[in-house]
């Protein structure tokens, strides 16, 4: 019973530090983060479900918190941070697979949702499959490059600094 709460205290901690990670990198690098051409830096943390399960829900309510300190409308709120919900779930799917797919459910999701977001929501004038390729490449500078020399940086060290959660 004892190890059953010492994890799920883990568990939450790991989650809080990666939320509040994500949100103190999205309103520190503001200017970056928000917008039709966008590289939110925080999304490079979106490899971290490759390590840990907390990531998840971290990852989804640091967006969530990023969204709403940042202003973004209710639109924005919900489906920008269920896009970096589906991205983390589906990284953590692919934790066992070529590290090299885990930064590709971040860009897709975010890459096919956020685009809607800014066209209906913002009401911003550009072409769908233009903003899809704005925000796809904002999504491949910050997951796919920063978030695969996270990995690589983290890799190494991954049994001391993530503890296994199960």
């Amino acid at each position: 019973m004892k190890e059953n709460k010492t994890l799920n205290v883990q568990f939450l901690a790991q989650a809080a530090m990666i939320a509040a990670i994500y949100v103190v990198l999205t309103l520190v690098f503001a200017p970056f983060a928000y917008g039709e051409v966008q590289v939110r830096l925080s999304e490079a943390l979106t490899i971290l479900p490759v390590f840990t399960p907390a990531a998840i829900p971290g990852l989804f309510v640091g967006c969530l918190l990023s969204n709403i300190l940042g202003g973004c409308i209710v639109p924005d709120i919900i489906f920008g941070s269920l896009a970096t919900l589906i991205g983390a779930v589906f990284t953590y799917m692919l934790r066992s697979q070529n590290r090299f797919l885990a930064p590709l459910p971040p860009i897709l999701s975010n890459a096919l949702i956020v685009p809607f977001v800014l066209r209906f929501g913002y009401q911003v004038p550009l072409p769908i499959p233009f903003m899809m390729l704005t925000v796809g490449i904002g999504e491949v500078i910050s997951c796919g490059v920063l978030g695969m020399i996270l990995y690589m940086a983290l890799y190494r060290y991954k049994n001391l600094i993530f503890k296994p959660i199960s």
